[in-house]
């Protein structure tokens, strides 16, 4: 089985690369390894004996290009040299790099981009921490407008390699090469729009040592959990499979209950109940067959209704309502100690009161999947929350203050749980911004939870299938869709 992907943070990588140092890789060695994984990269761009400008800068990832440059030179290129800088200000393995390369240096800001087959871009990669002006953003601005190709080292000049944010002005890459492991400005937004399909280079850094030194990010992709995927077996019946139950609004606010319950049917609960206000159970009843359907006057109703504990997960906030009542029903699903899944009003009902969700769900699984809207009137008041620029802080600070698992969806959907693990959903698509489709991801979560997959795993995998059912269907998609679409994911996971 393939093992998940890991993703290290700069700070971690740095700790890595000096991890293999101390077991006896000379740090000279892992950047000429790194710069013949560029030369590599290169190659698979532009045929033997093309033009290739590589601007190098200050610091590591200047001596990574140093390296590139010298293998492409050996190898029929034909290489021009922009620096950053002043050469005498080199040091390390860097200053070493730079001696090697036996050509001519000139200035970045002026070297000659538009003669370029590609450009390769050194000049800066994870230790950037401020904004790019004078001389440097020249250079980025004449190559972002030169028309010609760039291959990115490590990452995007520019970018931010922990939030993935754009610091002044980025390089924007057609690809990049990165070693040992992506970054999370690999899979963040806008990073990952910056940085083209990013290759990884393995340069000699054990598996073992990115574990150690990283360990607790992940790219959310199927190696991450289709081992926890429910597979049934021939003697499995649907009381195994666990049961859903998904509270609706009004009369007037019945089709998101239903979504989710559609939902949670798909991904295979092997019962689903859509508890009703009694002015909306004819509403409901008109359009349910498989899924079942009971009377839930309130806080009260939804209390009697746990009392079968045969219902072991809880969809709680799709077009509930925000008010006083939506916050009690949400009290007594907590206090019932099921697997719970709290969306839209459950969270917007909290409006500055996150105070009350402070520890809340340690005693259940529990999946809270708010937008940057819904997270943000939660958490309001609570700078601690929201002031982190890194989409992954803020979703790991809110799992450890709530002890849920929080799933904070956008075009990179980040999910953490309060052990400090995280994930990072990559395969999102734009046509998933269609009203609905959250109440879906909230039915795929409860309903894998109903089988006894854990929140962290339910929710990982929730956000991946209902992307990768999103993006199989493509323009026109609304959210009615991709509960029928489901199936068609499953069988491509567990074939």
């Amino acid at each position: 089985m393939t093992a998940p992907e890991l993703v290290l943070t700069p700070s971690e990588m740095r700790q890595a690369d000096l991890e293999a140092i101390t077991r006896g890789i000379p740090g000279i060695e892992l950047m000429r390894r790194a710069g013949r994984a560029v030369a590599d990269s290169a190659e698979k761009l532009v045929s033997g004996g093309g033009r290739i400008v590589i601007v190098a800068g200050p610091g590591q990832n200047g001596g990574d290009g140093f390296v590139a440059a010298a293998v492409l030179v050996e190898r029929g290129y034909r290489v021009s040299l922009g620096f950053l800088g002043t050469l005498n200000r080199l040091t390390g393995d860097a200053a070493e790099a730079a001696r090697d390369w036996m050509g001519e240096v000139g200035p970045a800001e002026d070297a000659p981009f538009q003669e370029a087959d590609l450009i390769i871009d050194a000049l800066f990669g994870t230790g950037l921490s401020r904004n790019l002006d004078g001389a440097a953003r020249h250079a980025v601005d004449r190559m972002n407008g030169s028309g010609c190709p760039i291959l990115a080292v490590d990452l995007p000049s520019g970018i931010d390699g922990d939030t993935g944010e754009v610091r002044g002005i980025a390089v924007k890459a057609a690809s990049t090469v990165t070693f040992a492991a992506r970054k999370p400005c690999h899979l963040l937004m806008p990073g990952r729009a910056f940085s083209g399909p990013v290759e990884v280079a393995d340069i000699g850094i054990g598996r073992e040592i990115l574990a150690a030194k990283g360990g607790s990010l992940f790219a959310n992709n199927p190696a991450l959990w289709l081992h926890v995927l429910p597979k049934p077996g021939l003697s499995s019946h649907k009381y195994e499979r666990g049961h859903t139950l998904v509270a609706s609004g009004g009369a007037t606010r019945t089709g998101a209950a239903r979504l989710a319950a559609r939902a949670a049917l798909r991904i295979g609960s092997g019962l689903v109940t859509v508890a009703s206000p009694p002015e909306a159970i004819g509403v409901n009843a008109a359009h349910l067959t498989a899924i079942m359907l009971k009377g839930c006057d309130g806080p009260e109703g939804l209390h009697a209704i746990l009392q079968d504990t045969r219902l072991n997960a809880l969809v709680l906030g799709p077009a509930l309502g925000v008010h006083a009542g939506t916050r009690a029903m949400v009290a007594v699903a907590v206090q019932a100690r099921r697997s719970l899944v709290l969306d839209a009003d459950a969270l917007t009902s909290f409006e500055g009161l996150a105070s009350e969700f402070h520890g809340a769900f340690r005693h259940a699984p529990t999946v809270l999947t708010p937008h940057d809207g819904e997270f943000n009137r939660l958490f309001k008041g609570h700078p601690d929350m929201i002031d982190p620029e890194s989409k992954i802080e803020k979703a790991r600070r809110a799992a450890a203050y709530t002890g849920a698992v929080v799933l904070l969806k956008g075009a990179d959907t980040v999910i953490a749980a309060p052990d400090g693990r995280a994930a990072i959903n990559e395969n999102g698509t734009p046509y998933l911004a269609t009203a609905g489709s959250g109440d879906t991801l909230c039915g795929l979560i409860a309903g894998l939870m109903a089988q006894n997959v854990s929140a962290f795993e339910a929710a990982c995998a929730g956000a991946w299938i209902h992307a990768e059912a999103g993006a199989s269907f493509g323009p026109g998609l609304i959210a009615e869709d991709l509960a029928e679409l489901v199936p068609g994911v499953l069988r491509g996971l567990l074939k």
